[in-house]
């Protein structure tokens, strides 16, 4: 059940309240400055992070009763479980550490002992007001606690203030003995700079389950400190707002600076984005012996979000290069083609029946001209060819959000957006007809021909009216020169250099069928909120808050020591204020 935040408390001069899902926070009313449409992502975060802490635990649970079962099986066959040093401790004991007996007391305890649920820590490299932190504290029942970072003064004193506001502080009871019981924080306030913490955990005895990175700009900086600050097994999310440099082609060194790899401009630019992104952590983790496995990846209104499991395995490195590509893409038309950095072969022995993995360079497959429109080809990445999703996980995080649909403003845009098929880039029909220089087909029309030559096809996330297939390039054009025989173009005012001319002349191979394809109506039928609706003026990513205090608050607190410290969100150019 989702907790309330405090409605009873008194809202100091000077500050606003601002109260979300299970949370409020003080804001200062004139420095501070937060964007409610990020509503959506601290509401993702919060999801998909709890159905991570769940299954977590879940798998933890089952090695631990494999662990337990082996101990009942050598207990009943007289075989001692325990390694030989500790059977030689329990039988020799070490008169310093004790009463011998003691061995003893903890083997029955531990026969006894029941699994005990895995509590899990947060690090939140770059907090702000705090409010993410806070409802992370309040709304996942597994977590132990949350350390929520900031380098700014101004957003330290503005989370404690929060923190406290919220009863999240460190508590300290008066027992009937006397005794005064201190409870830790449940959010623990931590100023200094991001990296030099995360670097603080990257001892494997000091690492954090999760580490969340949402900063003003590009995570590029952060990344390397949070890969080593992770446990086996952890959860990285990181956001990034620098669309202008990671979906255009405006600013290809500076993408390449900061990604490794050169974006394109092209229709599907958001979805490059994303796979730039995890190109950076994959190749990251690599240089540690660690990969990746993307979870949820998706591009929201003006930034992308990403979360992906950070594992230990020098196999799964090898298959880093297999999953990284080169994309050419048509300046003309806009079909890709897609030139992987390496293979995997597989080799499997006949007798042991034991698996073999052979890693290859790859030979050049691209062509030298459009295969389509014979337009010059431009290469981007390398980026990230595996998949962006784990379907398994996606499938749990719905099903969770299916049962807590109260908890969660913003639950019926998280369905839509988590509803798509896993392929390589989307198109959109509009643009596609575009190059035709024809009319545009029905998103209904264009689904029903592509699911009546076999293939599959859902909605994509990343932009309004696009598709996701399993066809090629050639195959949608095909159902574009289809419509174009029911529905004639006239080529007298196309100019003869026109790539249109040339995409034209083509005879389709496939034969298009717009017989209305029955799981087309769920293009139509299911009202998924993909897209976000302006909610108020000037919504978009604002500019930065100054961090500096309101005049007349700043006149009170001189005049009245004891008053509360006011000061608004964070100067700091590392992070993007809540």
């Amino acid at each position: 059940m989702v907790n309330t935040a405090p409605s009873t408390k008194e809202v100091p001069e000077g500050y606003v309240l601002h109260t979300e899902n299970s949370s409020s926070i003080l804001l200062d009313a004139n420095a501070a400055f937060l964007n409610p449409v990020q509503e959506f992502n601290r509401d993702l975060s919060v999801a998909c992070i709890r159905v991570w802490s769940e299954e977590s635990n879940r798998t933890k649970e089952a090695k631990w009763r494999q662990k337990q079962e082996r101990k009942q099986k050598a207990k009943v066959s007289g075989k001692d479980f325990a390694p030989a040093t500790k059977r030689a401790k329990a039988n020799h004991p070490d008169p310093t550490h004790g009463d011998a007996g003691a061995s003893t007391s903890e083997q029955a305890s531990s026969d006894t002992a029941s699994h005990q649920p895995y509590r899990f820590t947060i690090l939140e490299a770059l907090s702000a007001t705090g409010l993410r932190s806070i409802r992370y504290a309040k709304e996942i029942p597994l977590l132990k606690h949350v350390i929520a970072n900031d380098l700014s003064p101004a957003a330290v004193e503005a989370m404690h203030r929060n923190v406290e506001w919220n009863d999240l502080g460190e508590k300290r009871l008066e027992g009937h003995d006397g005794q005064t019981k201190v409870i830790p924080a449940k959010v623990r306030v931590n100023e200094g700079d991001a990296c030099s913490l995360m670097y603080s955990h990257r001892e494997e005895k000091d690492r954090v389950d999760v580490v969340d990175l949402d900063p003003y700009g590009t995570a590029a900086p952060f990344i390397d400190p949070a890969i080593q600050s992770i446990k086996d097994g952890g959860l990285l999310c990181v956001t990034c707002t620098d669309l202008a440099v990671l979906a255009t082609n405006n600013y290809p060194e500076k993408c390449f600076s900061n990604y490794g790899g050169v974006p394109v401009k092209a229709e599907f630019a958001h979805e490059v984005a994303l796979r730039l992104l995890l190109h950076t952590l994959a190749t990251s983790a690599a240089r540690y012996g660690r990969y990746i496995t993307p979870l949820v990846s998706l591009s929201i209104d003006f930034y992308i979000r990403v979360f992906v499991r950070v594992d230990t395995g020098p196999a799964e490195v090898k298959k880093v290069q297999a999953k990284t590509s080169l994309v050419h893409v048509c300046s003309s038309c806009q079909s890709f083609y897609n030139q992987p950095l390496g293979r995997v072969v597989e080799k499997k022995h006949e007798k042991s029946g034991h698996t073999n993995y052979l890693y290859k360079t790859q030979t050049n497959v691209i062509p030298e001209k459009c295969e389509e429109c014979e337009g010059n080809l431009h290469v981007a990445g390398p980026m990230w060819n595996g998949p962006l999703h784990d379907p398994e996980y996606i499938g749990k995080v719905l099903e969770h959000l299916e049962s807590n649909v109260d908890h969660y403003g913003t639950a019926t845009r998280m369905k839509g957006m988590l509803t798509e098929l896993d392929t390589l880039f989307y198109f959109v029909p509009g643009k596609v007809s575009g190059h035709f220089h024809c009319q545009t087909p029905a998103l209904e029309e264009v689904a029903s021909a592509l699911l009546n030559a076999g293939f599959k096809i859902s909605r994509s996330h990343a932009c309004a009216g696009s598709l996701k297939t399993t066809a090629s390039n050639r195959d949608i054009h095909d159902v574009i020169r289809g419509f174009i025989k029911l529905n004639p173009v006239k080529t007298d005012k196309i100019p003869p250099s026109s790539p249109a001319l040339r995409l034209l002349a083509k005879e389709p191979k496939l034969i298009a069928d717009f017989t209305r394809h029955p799981d087309s109506a769920v293009l139509s039928k299911v009202r998924l909120v993909r897209y976000q609706e302006n909610p108020t003026p000037h919504w978009g990513p604002g500019a930065r808050a100054t961090g500096k205090t309101n005049p007349k608050l700043k006149r009170k607190r001189e005049e009245d020591a004891e008053g509360m410290a006011v000061d608004g969100a964070p100067a700091d150019d590392s992070k993007k204020p809540e």
